[in-house]
């Protein structure tokens, strides 16, 4: 019997990150659980069953954690066939006001961070053939005022993700998931038009984009699949809006 698939999964602490696990070791895959914030990793790691998942606190931003990050999963579990990054964060700010250390933390925590992290995985995932997902953002391709440092970290993603398809392939294939507006813990109760305005009629679940990871993580379903981006946004960035 071959061991269980080993993937990595940064911002793995809260929200979409956490779902993420969940859904992977739902699928019998093994999780190495990343993020700096330490206590709230540790809260999760101790809601899964003992021996699927392994929780290291790092700050992915920084390129000595995440390589650190990446040899501790395998050495951990023995192989690594996955990477999720996830991690990310926002500034808003008027762009006036947006400081060069606000845009630079932005940036090494959403863009960098994957770059960091697949650098060092690299050779790991092409001993068995793996896939690296990357988690980017509609924002990457709308915005909303004064979110400048987060929509450039996603569109930047997106170039990455392909980019990266073309350099590690065939071994490695690499694709993205762009969420829109994804309801996770801390939303207040939603109103019927926040559904109502979505082409699939509701705003999405966390679950909507882990479904998503997994199939991408899986080369049984997903092996022709590479350098894509994946919108999971209920078609809100097909839809066209104008004042009436």
């Amino acid at each position: 019997m071959s061991s269980p698939r080993v993937t990595l999964v940064t911002g793995a602490a809260q929200g979409i990150g956490a779902g993420i696990a969940r859904q992977l070791v739902g699928d019998g895959w093994q999780v190495c659980l990343v993020d700096r914030a330490e206590e709230k990793l540790g809260r999760v790691e101790e809601s899964f069953p003992a021996g699927t998942v392994a929780a290291m606190a790092a700050d992915v931003s920084d390129p000595a954690q995440a390589a650190r990050a990446v040899e501790e999963a395998r050495s951990r579990f023995g192989r690594l066939d996955g990477l999720v990054s996830n991690a990310g964060i926002m500034v808003s700010a008027p762009v006036e006001q947006l400081s060069t250390s606000d845009w630079d933390r932005v940036l090494a925590t959403n863009l960098s961070a994957t770059f960091h992290l697949v650098r060092t995985a690299a050779n790991h995932l092409r001993e068995g053939g793996g896939s690296i997902v990357t988690i980017a953002s509609t924002r990457a391709h709308m915005s909303e005022p004064d979110t400048e440092a987060y929509a450039a970290s996603k569109g930047g993603l997106v170039a990455l993700t392909h980019a990266l398809a073309i350099s590690l392939g065939p071994r490695i294939r690499v694709n993205c998931v762009s969420p829109g507006w994804i309801e996770t813990e801390g939303y207040g109760e939603l109103r019927p038009v926040d559904h109502a305005q979505h082409p699939a009629g509701r705003v999405g679940k966390v679950a909507d984009v882990a479904q998503a990871v997994s199939f991408l993580l899986d080369g049984d379903r997903s092996g022709f699949v590479t350098g894509s981006e994946f919108v999971v946004d209920g078609g809100m960035t097909r839809k066209m809006i104008y004042a009436e």
